[in-house]
């Protein structure tokens, strides 16, 4: 058992097809409550608007909810560049952005967009390095340096600094990974797809790797992409369980997100809250 007393939160996973209603869909999660706006990541997608400009004009038209890269896709997001972006957001929406990062996938889709193709080693690697550079660009120091295999610093200078942390969230998955994730990052970002025994290995080796790494694994944020039907009890096992506390809603149908707001949600809470008595 691993229930680490965060509140939960909801979330929304948003495909961001531009033919879709996206400011109006986000104007009405905000309005229905949801805590977290995910979004996908995948420039070279024809059919999708860039995801941060998208969250920009997210952040625009909401008051509440916070929102998030889910996951970035660092191999044609330059890190330092992630960081000013990211620091912008916080500062100009009053602190409503997480910083969802991961190492990228579809390397051919990548590297026709002008981006390198990476191993799964170089890319872990540059997510390494990524973090460096990020949390050293939100440091407010001068004259920054980092001489990396992938990224570098020649004297940059760092700045706006964030009104507060912001966290560095990965979508890890192998053992590597999850190491990478439990030395460095504040939050992690899974799917869930059906069978939860993978969520339950990749959990058990979090959690070794925290302890490897002499850090308390409640530290780090759990945030579940939840693809498909949500079911209240299984979702409340995984937080009382596994201790994921940020449930995002992948719907596949219309009219699920008020559901999952208004009746899926508040059970978990009510059927956690018992648990937890």
């Amino acid at each position: 058992m691993a229930d680490f007393g965060r509140e939960i939160s909801s979330g929304y996973f948003l495909v961001p097809d531009a033919a879709a209603p996206l400011l109006d869909t986000a104007r009405e999660l905000d309005r229905l409550g949801y805590d977290y706006l995910g979004i996908q990541d995948h420039p070279y997608q024809r059919r999708y608007v860039d995801t941060f400009a998208l969250a920009g004009m997210v952040l625009g038209v909401t008051s509440r909810i916070t929102v998030f890269p889910d996951v970035a896709n660092l191999a044609l997001r330059d890190p330092a560049i992630l960081a000013k972006t990211a620091a912008s957001f916080d500062l100009l929406s009053g602190g409503r952005f997480e910083l969802g990062l991961g190492t990228g996938a579809f390397w051919d889709a990548i590297e026709a967009f002008g981006g390198p193709r990476r191993t799964p080693g170089q890319a872990l690697a540059a997510q390494a390095e990524a973090i460096t550079v990020i949390r050293k660009l939100w440091s407010g120091e001068r004259n920054l340096r980092f001489d990396g295999d992938h990224y570098r610093l020649a004297g940059a200078q760092s700045g706006p600094v964030p009104t507060r942390p912001i966290g560095i969230w990965l979508g890890s998955q192998g053992p590597k990974a999850l190491r990478l994730l439990a030395e460095r990052a504040d939050g992690w970002v899974v799917s869930l797809q059906g069978d939860v025994e993978p969520i339950v290995r990749k959990t058990a080796l979090l959690d070794a790797a925290a302890a490897d790494a002499g850090r308390d694994p409640g530290e780090i944020r759990r945030v579940l992409n939840v693809q498909g039907p949500a079911d209240a009890g299984q979702l409340t096992e995984l937080a009382v369980g596994l201790g994921f506390d940020t449930f995002v809603l992948w719907a596949r149908e219309p009219g699920t997100e008020r559901a999952f707001a208004e009746e899926v949600l508040p059970a978990v809470r009510e059927q956690v809250a018992r648990e937890r008595r």
